[in-house]
């Protein structure tokens, strides 16, 4: 075996780009919940960008490394260490056989990523390696991870093992000099402000909640999940009473129960719902969301559906423009 569970953490699972194609039969996409930082990871580790990854949330695992590896971890900063030493992130870090993974206080963000070279050796469901635990779905078993499990790696290139031991060392690790730029993974704030589009039934509120929803905070409440983000606020009120037969949603649809506080639709959303949707998130900006924690408030700013395909544009040409910088730099063979 390649890693040994020694504690899980809070909620430790196995995600990747999405489960795509059964929504249709009510199967939903599920996946990572700041797929930026997935993919990030795995750019940095020489494997394809939706490949899984170990998902951690707040509170992380601890893990001993069985053999030698190369990992990057990306997303929430809840203080990685490796033999009780603190170790980089946003960089791929050689890792010594029988050194131990640790994570502490969470700094920066909720979420991070663990991803490994050559992958997580699990079999794929539905085309996804992807945990959705409701239906006990993917990943390892259906669940998360729990204290013993024994999760297998694929083989990690030679090539790449030699290439991060060459500038940095500490006990157990090793990691090149250099990391992606600072710029682009500061995505963490203390009260965000996210882009929206307004939704399918915006008209159907009174002038006041629409007020409301531009001007007013709302707080992400503790009964938040994977599924959906309660959110706590002024209650947004329709004009008048209408039904809504089911009809689709998607990650960073915002629905409003008749309670009239919103529910932030997140990656283990359901394929309909039946809520009036007030908006929509710009794919850019679900990263910042997924790293929101309960407590944090959230502000929500009107954009044009022009103006949130320009930003996804201006993200994908950046993502590419690392993902070339790596392939130059060394990993040529391997991101093909």
């Amino acid at each position: 075996m390649s890693s040994k569970i020694l504690q899980p953490g809070l909620l430790t699972t196995m995600q990747d780009g999405g489960r795509y194609g059964f929504q249709k039969d009510g199967i939903i996409v599920s996946g990572a919940m700041d797929r930026l930082s997935l993919r990030m990871g795995n750019l940095l580790v020489g494997n394809q960008e939706n490949q899984a990854s170990i998902e951690v949330i707040q509170v992380g695992p601890t893990i001993l490394f069985q053999e030698n590896c190369v990992l990057a971890i990306t997303g929430a900063n809840l203080s990685p260490a490796i033999n009780s030493q603190p170790v980089p992130m946003w960089r791929p870090v050689s890792v010594e056989k029988n050194s131990i993974l640790s994570f502490g206080k969470s700094i920066q963000g909720c979420i991070a990523y663990i991803s490994v070279a050559g992958g997580l050796a699990i079999p794929t469901v539905l085309g996804s390696y992807s945990t959705y635990l409701r239906a006990k779905l993917g990943g390892w078993h259906g669940r998360a991870l729990q204290k013993n499990d024994c999760i297998p790696f694929n083989q990690t290139n030679g090539f790449l093992l030699k290439r991060t031991k060459t500038v940095k060392m500490a006990e157990g690790f090793s990691y090149p000099g250099w990391s992606l730029e600072p710029s682009f993974y500061h995505l963490y704030q203390s009260n965000p402000v996210i882009r929206v589009m307004p939704g399918p039934e915006y008209a159907w509120f009174t002038q006041e909640s629409k007020n409301t929803f531009w001007q007013n905070p709302f707080r992400i409440t503790y009964s938040s999940d994977r599924m959906g983000y309660r959110l706590e606020g002024q209650p947004l009120i329709l004009k008048h009473k209408r039904e809504l037969l089911s009809t689709a949603v998607t990650f960073g649809t915002i629905q409003v129960p008749p309670k009239g506080n919103p529910i932030l639709l997140m990656a283990d959303h359901q394929t309909t719902g039946g809520y009036p949707r007030i908006a929509q998130v710009a794919s850019v900006d679900l990263p910042l969301i997924a790293q929101a924690s309960p407590g944090v408030c959230l502000y929500f700013q009107e954009i044009s559906l022009k103006m949130a395909q320009h930003l996804y544009f201006l993200q994908e040409r950046k993502v590419k423009a690392i993902k070339n910088t790596l392939n130059r730099y060394y990993l040529k063979d391997l991101l093909q």
